[in-house]
């Protein structure tokens, strides 16, 4: 039998610049005493950040265009973004809520960093050997509604990658890689609540997942695909105007070349092949420079 256990102290106090956060979380935790060996310590973003001294008064708007690295999608006044972390999110992670009126917090500059330095503190002041989650929230494409996921990490095996091995059934699993990282945090927030005042939370249960002390592993960091490497880097109505347009900066994004003969596939489809906006438009969505497939094409 596997159980799973995950709970979230209260009365955590309201967290400022400079504060001790390993302090407080530890205080949380009956000084470390409700700490196994193990267990995997949760701590949501907005603490982090707070303490980090990573909220500022100002215009939201602007925090967004600080933290943005390129707008992904934009539907009238709501974007997502790909933000400096890597991470594809609205408003770049950017929050005005659980903080003063006129301040906004934005996400910790490093939180795998963040993650590995609360996880040495619990180490070294209570003998524990625990993970660290960093936690944010997030909506999904396709998902009405959000949920937690690991922006950081330390100690944990973030993904299990089961790539090779068989099923009960003997059916190989080719691409089979759980995002433990992210299951955790959200199990974390079912007891933290959004308006409980429980920013800290313990899962215990899957110490299979904790590495040895001195071990902190890839980070969460890990978890976020390359530039390029999603299958929907850009919006529906940015990737129509961005593959029109054909300017080289938004090359990426598409991701890499394709075979000549999807590309070619996909230029048929056009109600008129000889549109050579259309056409180039295409072949820029694939990777390709409309007179490079045009020699490809004579040369076959």
């Amino acid at each position: 039998m596997t159980r799973l256990e995950a709970w979230a102290p209260d009365g955590f106090p309201e967290v400022a610049a400079g504060d001790d956060l390993a302090a407080l979380v530890l205080a949380a935790l009956g000084d470390g005493a409700d700490l196994a060996d193990g267990d995997v310590v949760c701590v949501t973003s907005k603490v982090v950040s707070k303490s980090e001294g990573r909220t500022r008064v100002g215009d939201r708007e602007a925090a967004i265009d600080e933290e943005t690295e390129r707008v992904v999608a934009r539907r009238g006044a709501t974007r997502i973004v790909r933000n400096r972390l890597g991470l594809t999110m609205a408003a770049a992670g950017v929050d005005a809520s659980n903080v003063a009126v006129g301040s906004v917090v934005l996400l910790p500059l490093d939180p795998d960093a963040s993650a590995r330095a609360l996880r040495r503190e619990v180490r070294d002041r209570t003998g524990t050997n625990v993970a660290v989650v960093v936690t944010d929230t997030s909506g999904r494409a396709w998902r009405e509604g959000q949920t937690d996921l690991a922006i950081g990490a330390a100690g944990l095996l973030v993904a299990e990658d089961f790539a090779g091995r068989t099923d009960g059934h003997g059916n190989p699993l080719a691409v089979t890689l759980p995002a433990v990282a992210d299951e955790i945090a959200g199990t974390a927030e079912l007891v933290q609540g959004k308006l409980g005042g429980r920013p800290v939370a313990v899962v215990r249960g899957r110490a299979d997942l904790v590495l040895p002390p001195g071990d902190d592993g890839p980070g969460a960091a890990s978890l976020v695909r390359p530039e390029g490497g999603d299958l929907f880097g850009w919006g529906a109505r940015e990737a129509v105007v961005r593959a029109l347009v054909g300017d080289e900066a938004d090359r990426a994004p598409f991701g890499g070349r394709a075979e000549a003969e999807e590309l070619t596939a996909a230029v048929r489809r056009l109600p008129d092949i000889a549109d050579r906006t259309a056409v180039a438009a295409v072949c820029f969505a694939h990777g390709w420079r409309v007179e490079d497939w045009e020699r490809d094409r004579s040369e076959r």
